[in-house]
């Protein structure tokens, strides 16, 4: 347990230091613009350096406060993420209950169950039990007008914002041979790689960036920017190997495997936000919308991580 504390430590001070170094060039260049002259690019860049500061701070309490932090912190931002999601569906009188039980029930069952590592339980609740029992309380309701859209919304946030996310806390139930005690190591290296890809992404598209990979789902995405994030966030996680289970080469696979889901999961959430007519998903986090918008690569990559993990590496 002391080591896997002070590898977490040793990891969180190298994110700081990157921190503290995007700090010093992002106030240079606003100490340079001319003044009087504003400059969006320099102030969104500040603005997201700060909101990282904050976010590895509320990361680095709850790494440190064991399992408890960690459940608590993602079972949050379940919580405010599905407030998000449902905040541009199409909700009607009639879902008042459905949309109780999914906050006040399914949201907080599905966090005690990851809780108690009942794995055979948690990761069915919500894409079998939930999904049958909230289009009951909704029919009950009463309207039948765009009753399964509404429905298939409410039942689509669940999945996105409590039960992908549920899967990252999820990841301290494994026990992984020779890796116990360490298991929230597993959390920090998925975190870092998947962030860090959309950090990549974003400053390889601005040096290298040509080809549009998505332009009407988000005009910012471009194929050399994907391919560059993508490339350096795996030589990254493949770097990071010595604070998880994997050899170098298995972190690597793994790297390229979430990293790209994590481009995935942006696009799919990009293009829900365009069907809305919404830029972003709230506006909690300065620089950087809402908190699905933060989420969104983690969205798609936790599942498909953590299963990969149990399966190939864990006692199941």
């Amino acid at each position: 347990m002391n080591e896997a504390r002070s590898d977490l430590l040793a990891l969180l001070g190298g994110v700081g230091v990157v921190l503290v170094v995007a700090t010093l060039i992002g106030r240079t260049l606003a100490a340079r613009r001319p003044e009087g002259r504003p400059s969006p690019v320099i102030d969104n860049l500040n603005a997201r350096i700060n909101a990282w500061w904050g976010m590895t701070f509320l990361l680095g309490l709850a790494f440190l406060g064991g399992r408890i932090g960690v459940v608590l912190l993602f079972g949050f931002c379940s919580f405010a993420a599905l407030r998000e999601f449902v905040t541009l569906t199409d909700t009607a009188r009639a879902d008042h209950r459905a949309l109780v039980a999914a906050f006040f029930l399914v949201l907080p069952l599905q966090y005690l169950l990851v809780w108690q590592a009942w794995y055979g339980l948690y990761s069915i609740f919500i894409p079998v039990y939930a999904f049958l029992f909230l289009p009951i309380l909704a029919a009950l309701g009463g309207s039948t007008e765009r009753y399964l859209v509404r429905v298939a919304e409410t039942q689509w946030a669940l999945m996105i914002a409590v039960f992908c996310v549920s899967h990252v806390p999820a990841l301290l139930t494994l026990r992984i041979p020779g890796h116990e005690g360490r298991e929230v190591l597993l959390i920090a290296w998925l975190v870092v790689v998947v962030q860090i890809s959309d950090v990549l992404q974003y400053v390889w598209g601005k040096l290298a960036g040509r080809t549009e990979l998505a332009p009407t789902l988000s005009p910012s995405k471009t194929v050399e920017g994907a391919v560059g994030g993508i490339a350096s966030a795996t030589a990254i996680g493949a770097a990071l190997a010595w604070i998880t289970p994997f050899r170098v080469h298995e972190a690597a696979a793994l790297a390229l495997v979430v990293t790209s889901m994590g481009l995935a999961g942006g696009l799919v959430m990009s293009a829900i936000k365009r069907d809305r007519g919404v830029k972003d998903w709230g506006h909690l986090i300065a620089g950087h919308g809402g908190f699905i918008d933060r989420l969104d690569s983690v969205l798609f990559a936790a599942p498909v991580f953590f299963h990969l993990v149990r399966y190939g590496w864990a006692d199941t």
